[in-house]
């Protein structure tokens, strides 16, 4: 009955533990109107004190960069490059052997899309992204959004 109990009781901290995964960055998707036709998406991701997320810009060998992807809506077209904004750093990481850019605290990633006149469409996709402090990595992650662009 002991190892029973105890089994048990070993089991349910080990859930318990696991069940506690951290996620330093909160995310929030946005649109904001430029005109009539044009928008932009906005990913934004806010940090944990002491974590940072990985910039487009990573090197080989390197931690995984920041990668966004959007779904294909005939409504919309992608209007250039996605735009970092925030304090971008450029750090030695010790854990990988290689320099980086990275963000601390916050970062928004803007996208410009073109939407077709009249129309009400969802700009969608993903964003797949790594999450560091100067001990440990989260394995990357991959968060779906879908934003209302009217």
């Amino acid at each position: 009955m002991l190892k029973l109990v105890t089994t048990l009781l070993m089991v349910i901290v080990t859930l318990t533990v696991f069940g506690q995964a951290e996620e330093p960055a909160q995310w929030t998707f946005s649109a904001k109107k430029v005109n009539d036709t044009i928008f932009e998406i906005h990913l934004s991701a806010k940090l944990e004190e002491g974590w940072h997320i990985y910039s487009q810009s990573t090197p080989e060998g390197g931690p995984v960069a920041t990668s966004v992807s959007f779904s294909k809506n005939p409504q919309l077209m992608l209007k250039g490059d996605i735009i970092e904004e925030g304090k971008l750093e450029k750090n030695f990481e010790t854990m990988f052997g290689v320099e980086v850019f990275r963000f601390s605290k916050k970062v928004d990633f803007v996208q410009t899309v073109l939407i077709k006149p009249n129309a009400k469409a969802n700009a969608s996709g993903s964003i797949t992204y790594m999450t560091c402090d100067d001990e440990q990595c989260i394995p990357p992650k991959t968060v779906e959004f879908s934003v209302p662009v009217k």
